[in-house]
C-alpha cells in the first residue's frame, strides 16, 4: 500500500512539473519564433531588427535625422598654389637656409570637403584644413547648384572655418548641445567622402574630451577636445556634419585615426559647442576671443574626479580669484572636468570678462571659485582684429604669438604667419608659412592689429620685413616688399 501512494505521488509531482514547464514555454517562448525546434539547430539566427529597449522604446530610426540634415551640408571645393620643392634642393636648404632665394617653382592644386550651412542668409562652417591657402572657394549644394564662397574667418587653434555665399532661405542645421552628448549614443556623420555626395554613415559616441595632438602644426594653443565615434568618416567629409537622431548638430567632423589614410575604425569631431563659439565671434569680429582660466595642469597625474593645478599665471583670473598650486579642479559651471581637453573645452566657450564658478578640492574642503576670464594679454578687454586694403594684398592669415613662445625665442612679441596664399609675399618673396614676423623697416612688430596699423602708414612704399624662422630662432632673416 505504501509503495503505491509513493508511486502515485510521484507520477502526480511528474505531471505537475510538466505541465509547468509547457506553459512556460508557451507563454514566454510562442512556437512560432522558436528557430532551434523549427531545424533542429541547437543554434538561432539574430533577429535583423534594430534593437527595443525593455520598456517597450521605438527602434532606433536614422532616416529623419538624414533626410532632415542632407540638404544642408554642402560639398567645398578649393583651389590654391602649391609651391613643388625638388629634393636635391632641400639638401641646398639644408646647409643655407633662406639666405638664397631659391625658385622652387608652383603648381595650382585643388582639395575637396565638406561644410554645413548654420544660417539661412549663407553662412557656412567647415574645417580651417578644408579652405586653408585657398584662393578660390567653390561650394556645390545638396541639388548640384554651385556658388562662390568667400572667407570671413578661421580659427586655426579650433580647426574651425567659415564661409559665405550669397544665399536667401537655405536649409540649414540647427544647433545641438555638445556637452548633453552621451558616450554610446547613437550619431550620423554626414558629408562627401571621397567626392561622394551627400553620403550619411551611422556610429555611435565612442568617448569624449579626446586630444590627439593634431592642431598644433597650425595653432600655437590648440583647443582639441574631440568627440570620438565609430561612425564612418573618410577624406571629403572633413568639414561635415555629425549629427544626433534627432538631426541636430553635435560637432564638424574633423580628422580620423588611421594607419592607412582612409577610415580604420575611429573619426573625430570638434564639439559644436566650440563651435558655436568661434561662428558668433568671427561673425562679430573677425577673429575668436578666446579667454584662459589662468592655469597650467600636471597632465603627469591622475586624479580622480578632477585636474590638478600644477601652477597659476600672474595676474590671470585664477590668480585673482585665490586659486593656488595643488589644488583639483572638478567643475566648470556645474559641468565635470576629468581631463584637461575637457577644462579647456568648457573654457573655450566663455569670452573674456564672463565669469564662471570653479568647484575644486584643496585637501580635505571643497570649494567653489567665482573667476573672471582674462584674455591672453591679461585683461577682459574684447579684442577687433584689425584689417585694411594693405594687409588684405599681402595674401597672409596671422596669429598672434603666444607670451610662452615669445618668450622661448627671447622677442616682445610676434606674428605668426598662418597661411600663405595668393598676393604680394608669395608673388614677391619666399617667406614661408611658420616665418614669424618680428619688424617693419627696423620698428618692432607684437601684434596682429599693430602690423596691421604700419603696414597700413607704408601703403605704396617698399618696406623691409623682419622676423625669424622657428627651425632658425638666432637668425634675422629680411624680406624686401613693395606695398
Amino acid at each position: 500500500m505504501m509503495k503505491t501512494k509513493h508511486l502515485v505521488m510521484t507520477v502526480l509531482v511528474a505531471a505537475l512539473t510538466t505541465f509547468g514547464t509547457m506553459f512556460a514555454l508557451n507563454r514566454y517562448f510562442p512556437a512560432g519564433n522558436d528557430t532551434a525546434a523549427q531545424t533542429g539547430s541547437p543554434f538561432q539566427l539574430a533577429d535583423y531588427k534594430f534593437p527595443v529597449a525593455p520598456d517597450g522604446m521605438a527602434p532606433v530610426d536614422f532616416t529623419f535625422a538624414a533626410a532632415l540634415t542632407t540638404p544642408a551640408v554642402v560639398h567645398v571645393k578649393t583651389s590654391f598654389t602649391q609651391t613643388a620643392a625638388a629634393g636635391g634642393q632641400d639638401i641646398f636648404r639644408q646647409f643655407f637656409g633662406d639666405d638664397f632665394n631659391w625658385d622652387y617653382g608652383s603648381r595650382q592644386a585643388q582639395a575637396t570637403g565638406s561644410g554645413v550651412i548654420v544660417s539661412a542668409d549663407g553662412y557656412i562652417v567647415t574645417n580651417y584644413h578644408v579652405v586653408k591657402n585657398a584662393d578660390d572657394i567653390e561650394v556645390v549644394l545638396f541639388d548640384k547648384q554651385k556658388m562662390k564662397a568667400t572667407l570671413v574667418g578661421t580659427d586655426p587653434s579650433t580647426d574651425v572655418a567659415l564661409l559665405k555665399v550669397d544665399g536667401k532661405d537655405m536649409p540649414t542645421i540647427q544647433y545641438g548641445n555638445s556637452d548633453s552628448v552621451r558616450v554610446g549614443e547613437w550619431v550620423l556623420a554626414v558629408g562627401n567622402p571621397f567626392d561622394l555626395t551627400s553620403t550619411v554613415t551611422a556610429g555611435i559616441v565612442s568617448a569624449k574630451g579626446r586630444k590627439i595632438d593634431i592642431l598644433g602644426e597650425n595653432a600655437s594653443t590648440p583647443v582639441e577636445s574631440f568627440i570620438q565615434t565609430d561612425a564612418a568618416v573618410n577624406p571629403g567629409n572633413s568639414g561635415g556634419a555629425l549629427v544626433n537622431t534627432e538631426g541636430r548638430l553635435i560637432g564638424i567632423n574633423t580628422a580620423i585615426a588611421t594607419p592607412t589614410g582612409t577610415f580604420a575604425g575611429y573619426s573625430f569631431a570638434v564639439p559644436v559647442n566650440i563651435v558655436q563659439k568661434v561662428v558668433k565671434d568671427l561673425r562679430k569680429y573677425g577673429t575668436v576671443q578666446r579667454a584662459y582660466l589662468g592655469v597650467e595642469i600636471d597632465i603627469t597625474k591622475d586624479d580622480l574626479g578632477g585636474v590638478r593645478v600644477a601652477s597659476v599665471v600672474d595676474g590671470s583670473g585664477a590668480d585673482a580669484a585665490g586659486i593656488k598650486e595643488g589644488d583639483i579642479i572638478t567643475h566648470i559651471n556645474k559641468a565635470p572636468i576629468t581631463s584637461f581637453p575637457e577644462l579647456q573645452e568648457q573654457v573655450s566657450q566663455y569670452d573674456p570678462g564672463d565669469k564662471v564658478n570653479v568647484d575644486l578640492v584643496r585637501g580635505d574642503d571643497h570649494k567653489n571659485i567665482v573667476v573672471t576670464l582674462k584674455n591672453k594679454e591679461g585683461n577682459t578687454n574684447i579684442l577687433i582684429k584689425e584689417t585694411n586694403d594693405v594687409v588684405e594684398s599681402l595674401g597672409i592669415r596671422y596669429e598672434d604669438l603666444s607670451d610662452r613662445e615669445a618668450q622661448y625665442y627671447q622677442l616682445d612679441g610676434g606674428v605668426r604667419l598662418t597661411e600663405i596664399h595668393s598676393g604680394k609675399i608669395s608673388a614677391q618673396t619666399r617667406i614661408r608659412e611658420g616665418f614669424i614676423i618680428t619688424g617693419l623697416d627696423g620698428e618692432s612688430v607684437k601684434n596682429g592689429n599693430e602690423l596691421a596699423r604700419k603696414l597700413k602708414n607704408k601703403s605704396g612704399e617698399n618696406v623691409i620685413v623682419e622676423g625669424i624662422y622657428p627651425a632658425y630662432p638666432n637668425k634675422i632673416y629680411n624680406y624686401g616688399i613693395s606695398l
